[in-house]
């Protein structure tokens, strides 16, 4: 048997000693590598997470964009038209649903309108992001909420609300449910002008500045009620008017009916509620008399104190024009306006001559759109050339078509001294306005033109004498249109547009309006389906409202009328 020594016994311990803190040390060394590992493998898959941008788009729509909210947009004393107001929206994350079917079970006992085969749809899948109902209301929203389904969720989004409702729907337009501009100034917002807006400081970007137009609610809402009311009145099928001012061409009042509520977008699909304002072209009738008129005395081929033969018919090969109500003699220029003589208007046309009188058209830019901002606008239509019966027919408003937009910016031209100021639906300056004039009439024929639009008014034997009872004492003149409509290619007696163009007060003029009444009915057995007996009166009830608004105060001297009287005429 080995008997172990002193010597020998120190030796071993000290070697297993040492072999047991190496393999401890190696125990570390690994941990620690493994730690590091893990720690690399962590980061890096933070870094590589965070490299990732998360799609939180909701059916291709960012957050941002779908919470961006609009300008207020005001009229010209302050008064919101449009302005927006936060509603929570309805959205899913199909991923994080857990059971699709008790999920929409549950939000069918909150929204029974919607479909259950869609709603399951919608909550299936692997999408990250989809609608399931917008716009609701906080009620809605908190009793979806104590569902306390996984996977259902509300964000905020802005909804447009128009305050006026119907009143100023063809001026304001609409916007969609994402909230951008589909028609009207609101999609003019986010149009073509941009840069303009952003340099008035208007864009959606710049800290929400309100927007604000020319119109004054208080005569929008006049307007829009003698309108609605002429609906009723003489049983027409449409009504529309505008008012301008005819210094500065801020649009103070626009309204056509039909129309829709912009609240409800979808309204604007129903027929015919376009803006029969800028959108419509019609045959204008004898309003145009007033622009052949004006072209004539301009040419210098006319003068004020000319007499014209209206004894017959004008023929043209197999047709005659003639008067509707005729005097069938000599006629001054002034009665042949003052009794709406299609002889006599021909007669003074052809002073001048079809190519200048053509010419002229061009000039008050009649074959082309009025600069404007509502993107609802159409083309007129004038014939680039004039035949002898063309130009004859198109003297007294036949045979070419115009808005009336088309029409109250020539009568604004027409009566401020003769300068054509483009139409504007945003506030303007008449310092701002002054830059834009361009000359279409010399002064000395404006005079003219408000003399014989206030002549047909006070004179007994003229057309627009009905509208001046109704807005006496605020030296209003104008000047009656009845179109016969085509129908079935050929002119209809039964069935006319009617029109009535004014402007007021003539001794210093400020506002120029255009009323249309389509098929017009008689209203009682004792009046007519002419001009005068509906376009007439509801621009007379209309003045009558809102010239007091606009500071325009009454004034019944005689001599206020006689200083309308050109100095060769008295």
């Amino acid at each position: 048997m080995a008997v172990m020594t002193e010597a020998s016994l120190p030796i071993a311990l000290d070697g297993a000693r040492k072999v047991r803190g190496n393999l401890t040390q190696t125990r570390i060394r690994w941990m620690i590598f493994a730690i590091f590992i893990g720690f690399s493998l962590v980061g890096g898959r933070l870094v590589q997470l965070g490299m990732v941008e998360t799609d939180t788009r909701i059916e291709g729509q960012t957050r941002d964009v779908i919470q961006a909210s609009r300008p207020p947009i005001l009229d010209r004393n302050g008064l919101e038209m449009a302005v927006d107001i936060r509603v929570p929206s309805l959205f899913a994350e199909p991923r994080r649903i857990i059971d699709v079917d008790e999920a929409a079970e549950a939000l069918l006992t909150v929204l029974p309108d919607l479909d259950p085969q869609w709603l399951r749809q919608r909550l299936s899948g692997d999408k990250g992001f989809v609608w399931v109902e917008r716009e609701l209301t906080p009620a809605i929203q908190e009793r979806v909420m104590r569902l306390g389904i996984p996977g259902i969720d509300f964000i905020t989004e802005s909804k447009r609300f128009y305050p006026g409702m119907n009143e100023a729907s063809h001026i304001l337009g609409s916007v969609n449910i994402d909230n951008q501009g589909i028609a009207g100034i609101e999609r003019h917002m986010d149009g073509e002008n941009v840069a303009l807006l952003q340099e008035l400081g208007l864009a959606r970007g710049n800290a929400l500045a309100p927007v604000q137009l020319s119109v004054d609610m208080r005569v929008q809402h006049v307007v829009y009620s003698e309108l609605l009311d002429a609906l009723t009145r003489y049983q027409a099928i449409a009504a529309a008017g505008v008012v301008m001012d005819v210094n500065t061409g801020e649009i103070v009042a626009m309204a056509s009916l039909p129309d829709f509520d912009p609240n409800e977008p979808a309204t604007a699909l129903v027929k015919d509620s376009f803006n029969r304002v800028t959108s419509g072209i019609f045959e204008p009738g004898s309003i145009f008399k007033t622009v052949t008129m004006a072209a004539a005395l301009d040419s210098g081929a006319v003068n004020i104190t000319d007499q014209f033969d209206a004894r017959f018919g004008i023929r043209f090969g197999r047709y005659t024009i003639d008067d509707f109500h005729g005097k069938h003699r000599i006629l001054s220029l002034p009665e042949v306006f003052k009794y709406s003589s299609n002889i006599g208007t021909i007669r003074v046309m052809q002073a001048m001559g079809k190519e200048n009188y053509r010419a002229f058209l061009t000039r008050m830019g009649f074959d082309q759109r009025v600069p404007f901002e509502l993107p609802e606008m159409r083309l007129p239509s004038v014939p680039k050339e004039f035949s002898e019966v063309g130009a004859a027919t198109a003297s007294f408003g036949h045979g070419l078509s115009v808005s009336p937009l088309h029409m109250v910016t020539a009568y604004s031209a027409f009566v401020n001294g003769g300068n054509y100021v483009p139409p504007t639906l945003y506030k303007r300056a008449i310092e701002e306005a002054q830059p834009l004039y361009r000359q279409v009439l010399q002064p000395r024929v404006s005079e003219y033109i408000r003399y014989l639009l206030r002549l047909n008014a006070i004179d007994s034997g003229g057309s627009g004498s009905r509208m001046n009872k109704l807005a006496l004492g605020f030296r209003v003149g104008g000047k009656t249109g009845t179109a016969e409509k085509v129908v079935d290619g050929r002119y209809s007696s039964s069935k006319v547009t009617n029109f009535f163009g004014s402007a007021f007060p003539l001794d210093n003029p400020r506002y120029a309006m255009i009323i249309m009444v389509d098929e017009p009915k008689r209203e009682n057995p004792q009046s007519g389906t002419t001009a005068g007996w509906n376009a007439g009166e509801v621009t007379g009830r209309i003045i009558k409202r809102i010239a007091p608004m606009l500071g325009i105060q009454p004034d019944f001297r005689p001599e206020v009328d006689a200083a309308l009287v050109p100095p060769v005429l008295r």
